[in-house]
């Protein structure tokens, strides 16, 4: 390996690390938005102090999250033109417009309103902080828009034409609304929505079962519970379908991906779906495995016997790595049909009425946290190791997108100080996060109402 190849494999692991690192907040940002806004609304509506009580503990855990976020998600863009000159080059026509729209209409919308909301809770009228709320949760929403456009757009790009100049080949644009509805942005959109409320609700619903497990802040826990479980159960019926949606544009657009997916090596031919299994890329293969049989034709095209490309469709050199594709879609799909399971699971309960007393259910819930933040970090290394050995599908490869005047030992250098960055950045979330989680809300109107039921027990007052 070359030093040129051995500084593009390093780039690579630097971006995967920050990004994965960074990927954790955005979601339950997302998810937590939402949230906010129906606790904030109901309790505008029905005026009971703990539907506000929720709002102003959840609100500082989404300050907290966007601060971090924010913290690690400027790297990653100065990544681009530090190791990645070559692709920056190409791109940056077209990710200028989307990022730029990102910090317009997003990151200003979001950070100018956040401080209305964690600090205007006594200074502004009620529906003055709500609709301060609404826009903060806007913000979150359309950030990820123009996040996922403009890497939708290395998946199926579209609305531009390659230019020559120089010896230097740049990519563009020549209709901005063909760039933003590509043809994967819309379902990858949604994905991405219903897997953020998905890891906001499971967030809620984490804690809220660790208080109730505690005795602690139980009235304030179970109405957190209620709205976070309408919510999952919701965002994991979409997630489903989302999912399926954007499985059907990948068999049209990005078709080895799909056979990496799902480790079909056919030419053309139809196609089972893997439960589980292990691809062996010698034998061409899937050893120890379960498949139902045509299931991904029919998922594909409707049709249970219609053929499907398979690997043996391209040349092995523009295969991605089958068996972490594989194995990383396949963690996703199992995770995600989890979820969907617990998530109805506590919806059936609460409707017998014995929610609150399924100790063993609410044991789950607790752990069920990571459950979301896994499923969308397994997702993403999918669909961005699953359209591999091209940083843009069918124009630029990867291996020709590094920045050639890097040395492979400057960017061992700097990898692994953003890990040591990123160690005590983490380090730092977990307590500020923890310490609020273990003071629980503060809100004297709440402990009062809590008192008075007689919930709150000698030794653990909120």
């Amino acid at each position: 390996m070359t030093d040129g190849e051995l500084s593009v494999f390093l780039s690579r692991m630097q971006f995967g690390f920050t990004i994965a690192f960074h990927y954790i907040f955005p979601p339950l940002n997302i998810g937590l938005g939402l949230l906010l806004v129906a606790m904030e609304g109901f309790w505008i509506k029905t005026g009971k102090p703990v539907y506000k009580e929720l709002a102003r503990f959840w609100a500082l855990a989404f300050g907290l999250m966007f601060a971090i976020g924010v913290a690690s998600g400027l790297v990653m863009e100065f990544q681009f033109g530090t190791n990645w000159s070559n692709y920056s080059r190409f791109v940056g026509d077209v990710f200028g417009s989307a990022l730029a729209a990102e910090g317009i209409f997003a990151f200003f919308l979001e950070s100018g309103f956040l401080g209305v909301v964690l600090f205007g809770w006594d200074r502004v009228r009620p529906k003055v902080h709500f609709a301060a709320t609404v826009l903060v949760a806007l913000g979150a929403h359309f950030s990820a828009i123009w996040i996922v456009v403009a890497n939708s757009w290395q998946q199926t790009p579209s609305g531009f034409h390659l230019v020559e100049k120089d010896h230097i080949t740049r990519a563009e644009v020549t209709n901005f609304w063909e760039v933003v509805f590509n043809p994967s942005s819309l379902d990858r959109i949604s994905h991405v929505y219903s897997a953020a409320w998905l890891a906001g609700a499971f967030f809620v619903l984490s804690v809220s079962a660790y208080y109730l497990l505690r005795n602690r802040h139980v009235e304030f826990a179970k109405a957190g519970m209620k709205i976070a479980l309408i919510v999952a159960a919701g965002g994991a019926l979409l997630q489903l379908a989302t999912g399926h949606k954007s499985g059907v544009t990948v068999s049209r657009y990005q078709p080895i991906k799909l056979a990496a997916y799902e480790a079909h090596f056919e030419k053309e031919a139809p196609a089972g779906m893997w439960l589980f299994g292990f691809p062996d890329m010698e034998k061409q293969e899937v050893k120890y495995g379960i498949q139902i049989p045509g299931m991904l034709s029919f998922l594909a095209y409707n049709d249970r016997s219609a053929p499907v490309k398979g690997l043996l469709s391209a040349p092995k050199e523009d295969w991605p790595a089958v068996p972490v594709v594989f194995q990383t879609y396949h963690a996703m799909v199992g995770i995600g049909m989890a979820l969907i399971a617990l998530s109805w699971l506590g919806v059936f309960f609460w409707w017998r009425g014995t929610l609150f007393e399924k100790r063993w259910l609410l044991w789950i819930f607790v752990f069920a946290v990571l459950g979301p933040e896994l499923a969308n970090q397994l997702g993403w290394f999918s669909a961005e190791m699953g359209r591999q050995p091209w940083v843009v599908q069918g124009l630029l490869r990867t291996a020709a997108a590094g920045s050639p005047s890097v040395p492979a030992r400057d960017v061992i250098i700097s990898l692994i100080g953003f890990g040591l960055v990123y160690a005590l950045l983490f380090a730092l979330f977990v307590y500020l996060l923890n310490e609020k989680i273990q003071h629980g809300p503060g809100e004297p109107a709440v402990r009062e109402q809590e008192h008075k039921a007689g919930i709150i027990k000698e030794g653990h007052r909120a």
